[in-house]
């Protein structure tokens, strides 16, 4: 018997390790892979595209509009949710069909190594997610020693620009702000995102501006340059990120996080 305790306090036991499994989310998918549990996966959300092999994962849609049929079709004894995330109208719909539903969720940059143990426990790959976190931690470790004690570097994470959205003090994204030296301006909001005014972005003044590098961030970055009184357009330290890298809460993160801690130490060099 398997038993564990989700981020929502509640509790399921497993008769046996899961042999298929549903993730309700991106960040999730990477999980079970990096855990080691892949070959156990039968279905997942629409954005779930790393690794490869998740692409060719039978979809049952996304956090908001579950095909609450597909997803029963398939079998699952094991269903990935993500705290924050998947609504928990929907968590209680698949706990009322019967499901095993385990609830993950993220407060901190330490908790991805955490995560993949919890999966590899329910999985049956212990061996392989606890290496897996343990080389996730001295990379994170490794991050942290290298940028201690840097200047801090007034950071704005652009989301959208219309309507403008950011992120808030307990998006991981700012705790990796935070790891590199730089402090998110908008860190005493409790919202993982929340719209902010103009103005109250020229008021607390960035010193980089930071945005995910879809279609639109040139678009999103160029828009500043209206407003060349803002320290970050005045020393041109306006740099996109990738989201899959930097907003996953996923061991990819540090590859996002040594970009951004790169980027980081350009907008000090002025």
């Amino acid at each position: 018997m398997i038993t564990v305790s989700g981020a929502d306090h509640q509790t399921i036991t497993l008769a046996a390790p899961a042999q298929r499994i549903i993730s309700l989310a991106p960040d999730l998918t990477e999980l079970a892979y990096a855990a080691g549990a892949g070959a156990r996966m039968v279905g997942a959300d629409t954005y779930s595209n790393y690794p490869n092999a998740a692409k060719e994962l039978p979809r049952i849609g996304d956090a908001f509009r579950v095909d609450m049929e597909r997803l029963v079709a398939l079998e699952p004894d094991l269903v990935l949710a993500w705290q924050g995330g998947t609504p928990p109208v929907v968590i209680e719909r698949l706990r009322t069909l019967g499901l095993n539903v385990l609830v993950i969720g993220n407060d901190r940059l330490a908790d991805i190594a955490r995560n993949l143990e919890l999966i590899g426990q329910v999985t049956g790959h212990e061996a392989q997610a606890r290496a897996a976190a343990q080389e996730y931690q001295a990379g994170l470790e490794s991050l942290r020693r290298k940028y201690a004690g840097r200047t801090p570097v007034r950071v704005f994470y652009e989301i959208s620009g219309t309507p403008l959205y950011t992120i808030g003090g307990r998006q991981i994204i700012s705790h990796m702000i935070e790891l590199c030296g730089g402090r998110n301006i908008f860190s005493d909001l409790k919202e993982l995102a929340v719209p902010v005014s103009l103005e109250s972005v020229l008021a607390r003044d960035p010193q980089a501006i930071v945005t995910g590098s879809d279609e639109g961030a040139a678009e999103r970055l160029k828009e500043w340059q209206r407003w060349p009184q803002i320290s970050a357009v005045r020393t041109v330290s306006l740099f996109t990120i990738s989201s899959d890298l930097l907003a996953r809460a996923t061991p990819r993160i540090l590859q996002g996080g040594k970009q951004l801690c790169e980027d980081l130490e350009k907008a000090r060099a002025p």
